[in-house]
Order: structure tokens, then C-alpha cells, then sequence
């Protein structure tokens, strides 16, 4: 029989995978449109690209970090996952639009009773963390597979080198929410045709206790994560200073970045499952990321020299040439980012 309640699990599980690559394609690239879309509204926000960054940066990992943790006890088992995907995905698409449009006079209003200088910087930039929060935490819950890595690389690029050179960031909101809204219909009707087994989840998981090389794994991937997320800011600075204060610049080295992590994690998870140590693989990671990253600040520094003539590029903006340029340019930051993952 054709009834896809007859096949047997295995099959009718794998049918689907395409279909479900496709929705984390789409998700990816909606996520990354609107990464970009808040930089920029971040930085007419609080008025520092500096500050704007780690703003965006901390809020969008931690909004997945706080998400991916949450999700997973909040959530009942009974619930198809397509439908809560198609949920979310709904979800996310609403907030982001609300963003746009409430953020900047929540802002102004609050700058007005806030105050001025440092404190009152400060207290944008909470204030954008309480509005960013929600929907990163959403996007934590859709799947962190390769293909929502390279749905990610196409949308920040996507965004910061066509909807936003030649629209605005609403345009491009609503693009990105309208790419969530497609994805949440398809999981809709995936999951009419998806079979899903409704056991309850257990009562009670009995955890193991941590040991100590366990706790030292964990410590090593926080500083890892910390270095990572560190030098990308950095790394972001100083094409700034290379190569302009840009949604462009911004857009480059956040999908080098995406495309060294979704690298660097295939490859580690393959080296992991077939070494006899994974923890020493770890720490040689570890090891050679040090020299990494200081090639990486070696390379950036000696292509000072093509700062002018790239900033010309940008200005009169020769798409083909000034890509490549900034491709050129930033291409030092792909092993690191490979490393780090």
C-alpha cells in the first residue's frame, strides 16, 4: 500500500528529509536577513557599530543558547515537532516585524528619560536586548544542521549585498518574514502527511554526574566560544577600519564566520567519532587555533595596503571587483573559524 501510515518508520522517516533540509534552508536564510537588518537598526539605535555588535552578537547567542536549553523541557513530547516548528516559525516572523517598528521609538522615548553618554548607551542597549531576546530564542529551536548553516551563508549575504543596497531594512524584514511564513505553511503540510509517534516523554531521566574531565571538556568549549565570538568582533573592527564602516563589511565576515563554524563542526564531529581520544583531539584543536588566530591578525594587518583602493571600490561600488577584494580580504579568518567550531 502507498499509505504513508503503512511504510515502515525508517522509509517514511527518510521521505521526508529533503522536505525538512528545505524548511532548515529556508529558516537559516530568514534568521541571517534579519541578523543583518539589526545591525543596521542597531547602530541607528544606540549609534555605536562597536556596541551595536556585541549587542547583536550577545543577544543572538545567547537568545539560541537560553532556546536550545529551554525548548527541550517546555515543550510536551505529545506535540508533533513539525506543528511547534510551524509555530515558531510564525512567531518569529511577527516579532521581527514589531521590532522594526517599535524598537526605534521605544528607544528615542527612553533616551529622552534615560539620559545621555554611557549610561544612557547602556540602557538602549538593554532595552534592544529585551526586544532581540524573544525571537532569537525561537530560532534556537529549529534544528543547527549543515543546511541551515548554508541557508545562513545565502541570507547574510543575501542581505547585505542586495536587499539592502537596494532597498531597506523593511523591505527586507518582511522578505525574511514572508520566507518564515512559506516555511511554516510547508511544515504544516508536512506534518498532515508526517507520521508522529505521541509517547509521553519520561517522568523521571536520571542524569549522570559530571566528572572532572567531563567539566574540563566544558570549560575548554566555553573559552573556545568566548575567543570565537571575541575575534569575530575584532576581525569585524578592523575591516571596518579596511575596508569602511559598512552593512557589507559586516555581512562578509559574519558568512566567512557561518561558513568556517558549519565547516569546522562536519569536520570535528568526523574526527571525533574516530579518534581514540577525542579529548586530546580537542585540545591539539585548541593548540593549533592559537596559531590560527594569529595568522589571521598577521593577514589582516598586511592588507592595510588595499584599504584605499577598496574604499574607492565601495564608493563608486564595481559589485564584482569589490567583492572580490573583501573576499580577499577577509579570507584569513576562515581557519580560525574552522578551528573554533
Amino acid at each position: 500500500m502507498s499509505d504513508i501510515n503503512s511504510a515502515p518508520p525508517s522509509a517514511t522517516s527518510a521521505q521526508h528529509y529533503p522536505s525538512l533540509l528545505a524548511l532548515f534552508v529556508g529558516s537559516g536564510c530568514a534568521a541571517l536577513i534579519y541578523e543583518i537588518v539589526w545591525f543596521q537598526l542597531l547602530e541607528l539605535v544606540i549609534g555605536s557599530s562597536a556596541v551595536s555588535l556585541a549587542v547583536l552578537l550577545g543577544t543572538f547567542m545567547g537568545g539560541m543558547c537560553l532556546g536550545s536549553l529551554a525548548f527541550a523541557r517546555v515543550v510536551a513530547a505529545s506535540l508533533h515537532p513539525l506543528r511547534v516548528y510551524a509555530a515558531m516559525e510564525f512567531c518569529i516572523g511577527l516579532i521581527a516585524i514589531l521590532v522594526l517598528y517599535v524598537l526605534p521609538p521605544a528607544s528615542d522615548f527612553y533616551s529622552s528619560i534615560g539620559g545621555h553618554g554611557f549610561t544612557g548607551i547602556l540602557w538602549r542597549a538593554l532595552l534592544c536586548v529585551a526586544f532581540l531576546l524573544p525571537p532569537t530564542v525561537l530560532m534556537s529551536a529549529t534544528l543547527p544542521c549543515a543546511a541551515r548553516w548554508a541557508g545562513a551563508v545565502v541570507g547574510c549575504l543575501f542581505a547585505g549585498f542586495y536587499l539592502l543596497r537596494l532597498y531597506d531594512m523593511a523591505t527586507a524584514t518582511f522578505l525574511a518574514a514572508a520566507i518564515n511564513a512559506l516555511c511554516a505553511a510547508l511544515a504544516l503540510l508536512l506534518a498532515a502527511v508526517a507520521p508522529h509517534d505521541a509517547r509521553a516523554r519520561p517522568a523521571t531521566v536520571e542524569r549522570a554526574s559530571l566528572r572532572a574531565d567531563a567539566m574540563a571538556v566544558y570549560v575548554t568549549i566555553a573559552l573556545s566560544g568566548l575567543t570565537a565570538l571575541g575575534a569575530q568582533v575584532v576581525w569585524t573592527r578592523l575591516l571596518s577600519l579596511l575596508l569602511g564602516a559598512s552593512v557589507y563589511t559586516f555581512s562578509i565576515i559574519l558568512a566567512v564566520f557561518l561558513l568556517g563554524l558549519g565547516l569546522g563542526s562536519s569536520v570535528g564531529s568526523l574526527i571525533a567519532r574516530r579518534a581514540s581520544d577525542p579529548g586530546e583531539a580537542l585540545g591539539w584543536c585548541q593548540v593549533v587555533l592559537v596559531a590560527a588566530i594569529a595568522w589571521a591578525a598577521f593577514s589582516i594587518s598586511t592588507a592595510a595596503s588595499a584599504a584605499t583602493a577598496t574604499k574607492i571600490l565601495c564608493a563608486h561600488w564595481v559589485p564584482t571587483v569589490g567583492i572580490a577584494i573583501m573576499l580577499n580580504v577577509s579570507a584569513p579568518t576562515i581557519a580560525p573559524t574552522v578551528l573554533a567550531a
